[in-house]
């Protein structure tokens, strides 16, 4: 049997007039929306609601109060509010984290860094003091660069 009223009509076991405001956001095959929605508010203040509202919002206010009902009725304390406070949890955690693990990453890079280069001067020094030892017919000036110091060796391909 098909019926041509909406949930609301239906769930108030009235005549749905053709001009329901109810029946576009209401539809009759999820009476579950319009009873959430009543529990909470009332057919006469979720009425009044929609019509003060312009015609291109009252979708997005109903979406939004069955939404906040549905909530409401799981968390009666909190209702959705109980839900953002736990998404601000959860975001503040994951900032937390990400800070923690950046601090965490540049302590690291740091001490990286500080490992790298004292064996990097402590090899040009030993090499230095090296160099400094020989005698100079023992120093060939013209290839130095595995002692950290710059060739003198023209390239071939100039």
């Amino acid at each position: 049997m098909i019926s041509g009223r909406c949930a609301a009509c239906k769930y108030l076991r009235r005549r749905c007039p053709s001009d329901c405001i109810f029946s576009p956001y209401f539809p009759p095959n999820d009476p579950q929306r319009f009873s959430c929605v009543h529990r909470i508010y009332g057919a006469s203040n979720v009425g009044k609601m929609l019509q003060q509202l312009p015609p291109h919002l009252r979708s997005q206010a109903a979406d939004t109060l069955y939404f906040e009902a549905q909530y409401r009725l799981q968390d009666p304390v909190y209702g959705c509010v109980g839900i953002i406070s736990q998404l601000h949890r959860q975001i503040n955690s994951a900032e937390s984290q990400v800070a923690k693990i950046q601090a965490e990453i540049s302590f690291l890079n740091s001490n990286a860094q500080e490992v790298e280069e004292p064996q990097v001067d402590q090899h040009i020094e030993a090499n230095s003091n090296f160099i400094n030892n020989l005698l100079p017919e023992q120093i060939n000036t013209r290839d130095l660069s595995p002692y950290g110091l710059p060739s003198t060796q023209t390239p071939w391909f100039n």
